[in-house]
């Protein structure tokens, strides 16, 4: 198994085999919350657009996702796991669009496979994907809005790679390293009340949830569901 490290958009559009597109502040931690408490898909779009047309038409329940950290206009859900934890969506279809996570979902079109990656599913991630013995597994940590390099989702790039080739990383020691990171700092900055602190917290639960998130290509649209080993 050969295994690959992208960044960025241009690594989700450059990934083969199975993909794995990391997105740790915010959109796959929110989207383990969600399954967590019970929500049936995830439908994953690039655009606020698009997620809004599409519940329109009747192929989701509740729009959640943001731009620039912040619940778009006519979406139901911020981008939040701390506002996830809390939510109704037992038995619902989601349609999720981030400016990161989503996004690099929808520029993988070259993989065979995709999985979402944080570090709230991050062992079972590894688990799934081992169990399909694929002979490429392109990692790809996408950033800030897909732009900019961001220090979790790097170190959560690592941490995969790691567990990948049988090392056990040091949980304490890769937090701290996030923690110190620029994304990080937001969430304990008060004038931005959109990055609530409890949604560090909850990105930063290393194996908080014991399923990986697999994505199909369904009709022309990105379909998330869960993985359970």
């Amino acid at each position: 198994m050969e295994i690959q490290i992208g960044s960025l958009l241009q690594g989700a559009q450059e990934a083969t085999g199975t993909a794995i597109i990391i997105d740790v502040f915010r959109a796959f931690t929110t989207a383990a919350v969600a399954f967590s408490r019970g929500a049936d898909r995830i439908v994953l779009v690039a655009e606020v657009s698009e997620a809004l047309e599409l519940r329109e038409r009747g192929m989701g329940d509740l729009c959640v996702g943001e731009v620039a950290g912040i619940r778009p206009e006519g979406f139901d859900h911020g981008n939040s796991p701390n506002e996830m934890s809390g939510a109704d969506v037992q038995g619902k279809t989601l349609i999720q669009s981030t400016r990161a996570g989503t996004v690099g979902m929808a520029a993988a079109s070259n993989a065979d496979e995709i999985y979402a990656g944080s570090f709230a599913i991050a062992s079972a991630t590894v688990a799934a994907v081992k169990r399909r013995d694929p002979g490429v597994v392109s990692i790809v940590a996408m950033g800030a809005e897909g732009k900019v390099r961001a220090d979790e989702d790097e170190q959560c790039a690592l941490f995969l790679r790691n567990l990948f080739q049988g090392r056990e990383p040091d949980h304490d020691a890769v937090r701290s390293l996030v923690l110190a990171g620029q994304e990080a700092q937001k969430y304990s900055d008060p004038s931005k009340p959109h990055f609530h602190p409890e949604d560090r917290r909850l990105a930063l639960e290393i194996d908080s949830h014991p399923f990986a998130i697999r994505v199909t290509r369904e009709d022309g649209l990105l379909v998330a569901r869960t993985v359970t080993l």
